[in-house]
């Protein structure tokens, strides 16, 4: 990891590139000396564990950036995506968003994995360049109350919300929590199991922390089930929660097990082994196929690049559809006005529904609804609504 020192450098340095380019819509004439592209900066795993996610979130900005160019772009300039590999890392996060500052990125449009994208937020925030995060949605990315920071996820607490209505919802009685110490599953574990401790809904049973990339999990799975749950929620990634799901099943667990969005993927399934997987629930902000009245934009998806839409690919073509209206209301680039449309968007439709963000920078609903494995594949099982 660089310095404090070296980042701030490359930082300043980004901010006193983009001053001296600007936008000529206002009449600043640096501004209008500026007549290159629009470059949109996006961090997303594509190797690594959570590498699965990478192509989903980057070809899902991408269509947003090809429909809007097809359109003329935004201030009469094209929009250009640069995406950087972060591996849901935070040492290899912050050495690609700073490689994306000294691009001299307009706005980020990147961010899953919150521990990743977490370190990155001072990166940004520091160059001026507002970040609007599709995926990631600890409630630690909004409790630093940075300007330029906004996230189109449901936070940890909107999770934690969303969780609890199931569980009181399908009469659990005795409830198991999970997690990788990670930002994003701690927060929504910690949460969960404060509200369980409460009187009236289910009972807690325990929380146990696993560590993450192990192969191996039945101590783990042990000790949950000497606090014999009814209903486990996991809510860790999904290469983890797959040989979570197995080694449970295998030990002879019949209960109910529930995982969080970052588990929710095709993948879980196949490590699972399949039929463990039959009912599984999760917490999650809708999946393409699950959005009412999106048949027509999955099809432009499979059309472009011959693959299905997965995991956060729409929340991804919001993102970048989110900033594009925020430079046009603020009739510029620059970092901090931009910022303050974001701030007075309201009523932008994006597919979770119409857009206002909280004085927090957050979605003033979360949008999470259940859904359930059934027949191989993610299904919309409750809207919550």
């Amino acid at each position: 990891m660089k310095s404090p020192k070296i980042i701030l450098g490359v930082a300043l340095a980004a901010v006193a590139a983009t001053s001296a380019c600007g936008q000529g819509v206002l009449g600043d004439k640096s501004e209008s000396d500026d007549k290159g592209p629009i470059i949109l900066g996006m961090n997303t795993p594509m190797s690594g564990s959570s590498a699965e996610i990478g192509p989903y979130m980057k070809n899902g900005a991408q269509l947003a950036i090809d429909e809007i160019n097809a359109k003329g772009g935004v201030l009469g300039r094209k929009l250009q995506l640069r995406a950087e590999d972060d591996a849901c890392d935070p040492k290899t996060a912050t050495a690609a968003a700073n490689k994306l500052v000294a691009a001299g990125v307009k706005a980020s449009v990147g961010g899953y994995c919150s521990g990743a994208t977490l370190p990155t937020l001072p990166v940004f925030d520091r160059a001026k360049i507002p970040m609007v995060i599709p995926a990631a949605n600890s409630t630690d990315l909004v409790a630093q109350k940075l300007k330029h920071v906004f996230l189109i996820n449901g936070t940890g607490d909107q999770q934690t919300t969303a969780a609890m209505t199931w569980l009181e919802k399908s009469g659990a009685k005795k409830v198991a929590v999970m997690h990788d110490n990670t930002s994003y599953a701690k927060d929504i574990a910690v949460r969960t199991a404060t509200e369980l401790d409460r009187p009236g809904g289910p009972d807690k049973a325990g929380i146990e922390t696993v560590n993450p990339g192990e192969s191996d999990y039945s101590a783990n799975v042990t000790s949950v089930l000497k606090t014999s749950p009814d209903f486990i929620y996991w809510t860790g990634y999904y290469q983890e929660g797959g040989l979570l799901i197995r080694q449970l099943r295998q030990a002879g667990y019949k209960g109910k097990i529930m995982v969080a969005d970052g588990a929710v993927d095709p993948k879980i399934i196949s490590i699972a082994q399949g039929r463990n997987a039959d009912g599984l629930y999760a917490t999650m902000t809708q999946m393409p196929d699950t959005i009412e009245g999106a048949e027509s934009w999955v099809a432009k998806y499979k059309q472009k690049f011959g693959a299905d839409p997965g995991p956060y690919s729409p929340q991804s073509y919001d993102a970048v559809r989110v900033v594009a209206e925020a430079m046009t209301k603020a009739g510029s680039t620059d970092g901090d006005k931009v910022a303050t449309a974001l701030e007075g968007l309201n009523g932008f439709q994006i597919f979770s529904g119409p857009l206002k963000f909280t004085p927090d920078h957050r979605l003033s609903n979360g949008g999470f609804v259940i859904l359930m494995v059934k027949g191989g594949k993610f299904t919309l099982q409750d809207p919550l609504k």
